[in-house]
């Protein structure tokens, strides 16, 4: 056994973690599972989530039951409900006008509980997608979703 590998297994005995991931200052739901070459700080995970391989969470709330498939990064200030989908690629930002060498104004995105986004779909930050709301596949969000809305396109729309 590994020695990140027998670490993980110490401090989330109830939890799947690879041994390829990096686990930081983090509280991990039981019955979640977190692949290959993710890393998470700082960060509340909730139980029987799953986390696809290359998910980065930086300083933020997941909640209970949502899978993140795979290239997914959720920066802080990016806060996920319960119950959520979100697809492989999605892009979420944080900053509201990024400059290379200073750190611009970040705002919160908020992800209500059950909604779906699908693959490389882009939530701009700022946005709050609600309760069961759908998001298409390759969509840009750059207002918030109502509840229970399907949105697709770019700049995303309701369908």
């Amino acid at each position: 056994m590994k020695k990140n590998e027998r670490k993980l297994r110490d401090e989330f005995p109830k939890c799947c973690i690879h041994e390829s991931s990096y686990i930081e200052a983090c509280q991990i739901g039981d019955g979640t599972y977190i692949w290959h070459f993710c890393h998470l700080y700082e960060s509340i995970i909730g139980h029987s989530c799953i986390l696809g391989q290359n998910v980065m969470v930086a300083s933020t709330n997941i909640g209970n039951n949502c899978r993140i498939q795979n290239n997914v990064s959720v920066y802080e200030g990016v806060v996920i409900g319960n119950h959520v989908f979100i697809g492989p690629s999605v892009v979420f930002t944080n900053v509201l006008e990024p400059k290379a060498m200073q750190v611009g104004h970040r705002v919160s995105t908020i992800v209500h509980d059950r909604a779906v986004i699908g693959a490389n779909a882009t939530i701009v930050c700022g946005v709050t997608i609600g309760n069961g709301a759908f998001i298409g596949a390759g969509a840009v969000v750059t207002k918030d979703v109502p509840p229970g809305e399907r949105w697709a396109g770019n700049p995303a729309r309701r369908m």
